[in-house]
């Protein structure tokens, strides 16, 4: 098995196990990538303020893609080197169109220094967590013209009740000419770009200032929003637990992610 030069891979649900932590086996699995002389991405829906603890882990190792290629974030130096974002009149020509179609939905929105949502925004997550642990301050809450007054990395829509794939379908009909949307958490939440942003925008322009082509990148992921990352890459794989959207297209399926699936592939490839 040839090695690549470029391992590029999805954190929560894929790397990380379910708790959120990097596993020692997975931490040595990446060490042995950059070891080897290959370029290791991260490459996730998370803002780079959730990546302390990841980079920690791996002893800011790598860069990362976050906020769904709208964010390029390297974990040496803990700076956002490149940025696509949704420009305020987009934001609120999107909100509008959504709110006239789609009742009961909140917003949120990710900037490039923090976040803000409407106070229908049920935060969950990192940034749940934090607030509790009072270590960290909960994004501010706004109302919606504050909310969509300056341009924006991700806008997040919640729905309390409805499928993830079928709020999925109607935000893409509704608003798919202006924004990318995906979603990746399990929840009714959609994950909006910029238009054209995806993860698989961002690693391919990463991997061209390399000369690095698809066929010599290996791709891992786990929800929807890795699936233009999966069908760019040379040799994909789907963890186990895998959404059956990404179960569907993949090359290849490994162990889950609390079964390391990701370090026993590049073990192979890096033994």
């Amino acid at each position: 098995m040839g090695s690549p030069r470029l391992i590029a891979t999805d954190l929560d649900g894929t790397a990380l196990r379910s708790d959120g932590t990097v596993s020692s086996r997975t931490a040595r699995a990446f060490a042995r990538v950059e070891n080897a002389g290959a370029t290791l991405v991260f490459v996730t829906g998370r803002p780079p303020r959730w990546m302390s603890g990841v980079a920690a882990a791996v002893n800011h190792r790598g860069l990362a893609i976050c906020a769904n290629g709208a964010l390029v974030y390297d974990l040496h130096t803990r700076r956002i080197v490149e940025s696509h974002l949704i420009e305020a009149p987009v934001l609120e020509e999107v909100v509008y169109r959504l709110r006239e179609e789609i009742p009961g939905l909140a917003f949120s929105a990710e900037y490039e220094g923090g976040f803000a949502h409407e106070s229908s925004f049920r935060v969950t997550g990192w940034d749940a967590q934090w607030a509790a642990d009072g270590r960290r301050r909960m994004g501010l809450r706004v109302g919606t013209a504050t909310l969509i007054s300056r341009p924006c990395a991700k806008l997040l829509a919640l729905h309390q009740d409805m499928d993830p794939d079928h709020l999925h379908t109607r935000v893409h009909h509704l608003v798919g000419d202006l924004v990318t949307a995906t979603h990746s958490s399990g929840r009714a939440l959609i994950e909006m770009s910029a238009f054209g942003v995806t993860k698989a925008s961002a690693l391919a322009a990463l991997a061209a200032e390399q000369r690095i082509k698809p066929d010599e990148v290996v791709a891992f992921g786990d929800m929807p929003n890795d699936l233009p990352m999966l069908i760019w890459a040379g040799t994909s794989y789907a963890v186990a637990n895998a959404h059956p959207d990404v179960l569907a297209v993949v090359d290849h399926v490994t162990y889950s992610n609390d079964e390391d699936g990701v370090a026993r592939v590049l073990e192979r490839y890096y033994g």
